[in-house]
C-alpha cells in the first residue's frame, strides 16, 4: 500500500513538471503582441531587442530607432496605432520553423491617413534562453519598401488667403516682387569690380556673391538670383545700372499701401526654427511664411490655408514611385475688412509728419474705416529681407516707428469731457441750464494745498454744460466729477466699457479710469473729470465712446470684418437719448460757436460736432510738461463718419490737429 501511495506522488511531481514545462514555454503570439505593443508606444529600442539575429546583422540599434524616428517625424505621423489579434489555435511554424502573423497599421501623417496590413515573420532561436524573434526587414515600415528605399515627404504650399478693404481693394495681396541676380556673361571684362560694386550697393559681402556664381549649375547665360525686393524699392533704381545685373518678376506678398498702412495689416516673414517647433502638427513646414504682426498675425489661422502634401517612397532600384499618402491643398480665406482705402490713405497723409495715431469710423454701425499709426515703415521691406542698415534706422528712431500707437492707451484730456457730462446728467448730479459762477482761471477746494485745476480761458461769465464743453472749461467739469462721486464714477465709465476688455479683433490695450480700477477721490477725482489723472483711453475706444451720443444711447463695439457688420452693440441704452442729444447739440457748438475750441476744424456746407483735447504729460501741477494734441469729431448730419486724431508732442495741443480733422472732412466732401 505503501509503495502505490508513493508511485502516485512521483507520477503526480512528474506531471507537475511537465505541466510547468508547457505553461513556459515561449509562445509566437506572446512575443509579436510584445512587439506590437512597442510599437505603439513609439519604443523603438525595445522593438529592436526582438528582432533575429539575422535581422540585427542587417541594421544595427542606433540605425533602427533613427529611421524610424526620422520617417515619422518626416512625415508628422500621429496616432499610430497596430492591430494585432492573437490566433484562437496554437500555431505550427512551416517546414522552416517560421509562424505568420497579420497585423494592421494606421496613422495620420501630414499628408492624410495612411493605412495598411502586413504579416510579421517569426523564428525560433536561442539554445538555453530559446525564445520567438522577428525576422524584420523594411517592409514592416511600409509594405511596398526594400533596402536603400527612402521615404520622403513633397510638399504644395497654399494660396494665402488675401486682406481686402471694404470695396474690395487690396491691402495685403499676393503679388509680384523683383528679384535681382546677376547673369555672368554681362559683368565685363573686369568681373571683380563689378561684382565689388554689387556687394557695396546690396550691403553683402562679396563673398556671398562668388559662392552663388561658384554653384555647379551656373553657366555664362544663366540668372543668377542674389536678393529679392519690393517693386517699388529704390534698390533696384540703384542696382539695374550695375554691370551684371538682371532683373526677374518672382510671385511675393505685396502691400500695396506701403506705410500708409504698416501697422494695420503687419508682414509675413519665413517661419523661424523656434516657430516652426511651436507649432508642429499645425500644417506649417520650413519653407513656411507666417504673419509676424498687425492684422497678418492677427487673422493667420484664416488666412495660412492648409499645404497640400504627398508622402511616397522613393524606390532604389526604379525611377517611379510609391505614393503612400496625399492631400490636396487648400487655400486660405480672404477677409474683406471694414476698412476704406481712400479714408486710411487720408488719416496717414495728416499724420505722416507726426508721431501719432488716427481712427475713423462710422458711428452707426461700429465700422473701422481707418487705423493708422506713425511714423510707420515699409511693410514690403520685411516680407523680402529687410537690409540692416534700414532696420537700424528704424530701431534707432526717436519716434519709434515700430511702435502700433493705435493699441496703446493716452491720456485722453478734453474729449474725455462728454463722457463726464454724460454720466452726471444720468446720474442728476449736472442740471445742463444751470449757470456755474467761476471767476479766474484757477480754482481748488480746501486743503488742496498748492494744487489747482487751472482753465485754458476765464469765458468772464458764469457758464452751463453748452459753455463749458464750447470754453473746454477744466473747472466746471472737475467740479462736476467731485458731485458724481468716485464710487458713481467708476461704476458708469464701466458702462462706457472703462476698465474692461475692448470686443475687437485687432488686440487693443484695455482703457482705464484710475491705475488700480479703484474709484478716484478729491484731487484725483477733479483731475478725472476733464481727462486727466490717471485716465488712460485706447484711441479705438475713445472714437467708439463717442456712438451713444449718435445712437440714442448705445454703445458700439469696434468692427474690423465685414462679415461681423450688422447689430454691433456692445452696451444697450447707457444713457438716455435725450441726454444723447442735450451733448450732441453742444458738441456742435463747439465746433459752430465762434468761440469753440474746435472751430477751426468748421467745414463749410457741413455741420461737424465734436471736441478737442490737449493732455499735458507731467508729474506736478507745477511744472510744464510735454502735450498731445487731440481731436474727435464727426458729420452731425450724415451720421455716418467720424474721426480722432491724435498728434504726440504738440507744439500747440489740440490747435495742431484741426486743420489736419478739417482737411480729412473737406477731402471726403469731395468724394
Amino acid at each position: 500500500m505503501k509503495h502505490m501511495i508513493y508511485t502516485l506522488l512521483v507520477a503526480l511531481f512528474l506531471m507537475g513538471l511537465l505541466t510547468g514545462c508547457t505553461e513556459e514555454e515561449p509562445q509566437p503570439d506572446d512575443r509579436f503582441a510584445a512587439y506590437v505593443k512597442s510599437w505603439n508606444d513609439k519604443n523603438f529600442g525595445k522593438m529592436y531587442d526582438l528582432l533575429s539575429n539575422e535581422s540585427k546583422g542587417e541594421i544595427s540599434k542606433e540605425e533602427f530607432v533613427e529611421r524610424y524616428q526620422n520617417i515619422y517625424e518626416g512625415i508628422e505621423a500621429n496616432n499610430v496605432n497596430i492591430q494585432f489579434t492573437p490566433p484562437e489555435e496554437d500555431v505550427v511554424p512551416n517546414k522552416s520553423g517560421q509562424v505568420f502573423f497579420p497585423y494592421d497599421v494606421s496613422m495620420d501623417t501630414i499628408a492624410g491617413k495612411i493605412t495598411y496590413t502586413h504579416t510579421g515573420i517569426l523564428i525560433k532561436e536561442g539554445k538555453e534562453d530559446e525564445n520567438w524573434y522577428l525576422s524584420w526587414d523594411p517592409s514592416m515600415i511600409f509594405p511596398k519598401m526594400r533596402d536603400g528605399d527612402l521615404v520622403r515627404v513633397k510638399t504644395t504650399l497654399p494660396r494665402r488667403g488675401e486682406l481686402l478693404d471694404r470695396d474690395g481693394k487690396g491691402l495685403a495681396i499676393n503679388g509680384e516682387a523683383i528679384s535681382i541676380g546677376i547673369e555672368p556673361r554681362r559683368l565685363g571684362e573686369n568681373k571683380e569690380e563689378a561684382k565689388g560694386k554689387i556687394a557695396t550697393v546690396m550691403e553683402v559681402e562679396k563673398a556671398f556673391i562668388d559662392k552663388q556664381l561658384e554653384q555647379s549649375w551656373v553657366g555664362e547665360e544663366t540668372f543668377v538670383p542674389l536678393k529679392t525686393y519690393s517693386k517699388n524699392s529704390e534698390m533696384i533704381e540703384k542696382l539695374m545700372p550695375l554691370d551684371g545685373i538682371v532683373q526677374r518678376k518672382v510671385p511675393a506678398r505685396e502691400y500695396p499701401l506701403n506705410i500708409a498702412a504698416a501697422h494695420l495689416t503687419g508682414y509675413i516673414k519665413n517661419i523661424t526654427a523656434e516657430q516652426l517647433e511651436e507649432l508642429k502638427g499645425k500644417g506649417y513646414t520650413a519653407s513656411s511664411q507666417i504673419g509676424q504682426r498687425g492684422l497678418e498675425q492677427v487673422f493667420e489661422n484664416e488666412l495660412k490655408g492648409e499645404p497640400g502634401a504627398i508622402v511616397f517612397i522613393k524606390h532604389k532600384d526604379k525611377e517611379e514611385n510609391t505614393v503612400l499618402a496625399s492631400k490636396e491643398p487648400r487655400a486660405g480665406k480672404d477677409i474683406r475688412l471694414t476698412i476704406d482705402a481712400s479714408v486710411q490713405k487720408s488719416l496717414y497723409e495728416q499724420l505722416k509728419d507726426d508721431a501719432g495715431t488716427g481712427v475713423a469710423i462710422n458711428p452707426q454701425t461700429g465700422e473701422v474705416l481707418g487705423m493708422v499709426s506713425t511714423p510707420g515703415f515699409d511693410p514690403n521691406d520685411f516680407v523680402l529681407g529687410i537690409s540692416t542698415s534700414k532696420y537700424e534706422e528704424l530701431q534707432n528712431n526717436p519716434n519709434k516707428p515700430m511702435v502700433t500707437r493705435f493699441k496703446q492707451t493716452y491720456a485722453p484730456g478734453s474729449t474725455f469731457k462728454p463722457i463726464t457730462a454724460a454720466i452726471g446728467l444720468k446720474n442728476g448730479t449736472l442740471d445742463p441750464n444751470e449757470k456755474m459762477a467761476l471767476k479766474g482761471e484757477t480754482w481748488k477746494e480746501e486743503g488742496w494745498g498748492n494744487y489747482s485745476v487751472r482753465r485754458v480761458t476765464d469765458p468772464g461769465k458764469p457758464v452751463d454744460l453748452k459753455d463749458a464743453l464750447v470754453y473746454s472749461d477744466n473747472i466746471y467739469f472737475a467740479k462736476e466729477a467731485l458731485k458724481i462721486g468716485g464710487d458713481t464714477f467708476l461704476k458708469e465709465a464701466k458702462q462706457f466699457g472703462i476698465g474692461e476688455k475692448i470686443p475687437f479683433s485687432y488686440p487693443l490695450n484695455p482703457s482705464q479710469l484710475s491705475n488700480d480700477q479703484v474709484a478716484p477721490e478729491g484731487v484725483l477725482l477733479a483731475d478725472t473729470g476733464y481727462g486727466q489723472g490717471e485716465v488712460l483711453m485706447n484711441p479705438v475706444h475713445l472714437a467708439v465712446s463717442y456712438t451713444p451720443f449718435i445712437t440714442n444711447g448705445n454703445l458700439l463695439k469696434p468692427v474690423l470684418k465685414m462679415e461681423d457688420s450688422g447689430e454691433n452693440v456692445w452696451k444697450k441704452g447707457i444713457i438716455s437719448s435725450e441726454t444723447a442729444s442735450i451733448i450732441n447739440k453742444d458738441l456742435i457748438q463747439v465746433v459752430e460757436d465762434p468761440n469753440g475750441t474746435a472751430n477751426d476744424a468748421r467745414v463749410e456746407g457741413m455741420q461737424l460736432a465734436g471736441k478737442t483735447g490737449t493732455a499735458e504729460l507731467k508729474q506736478k501741477n507745477t511744472e510744464d510738461g510735454k502735450e498731445n494734441g487731440l481731436a474727435v469729431a464727426y458729420d452731425a448730419q450724415q451720421k455716418d463718419f467720424l474721426v480722432l486724431l491724435l498728434v504726440e508732442n504738440a507744439n500747440k495741443g489740440s490747435h495742431d490737429v484741426l486743420p489736419k480733422v478739417k482737411t480729412i472732412f473737406e477731402n471726403r466732401g469731395k468724394e
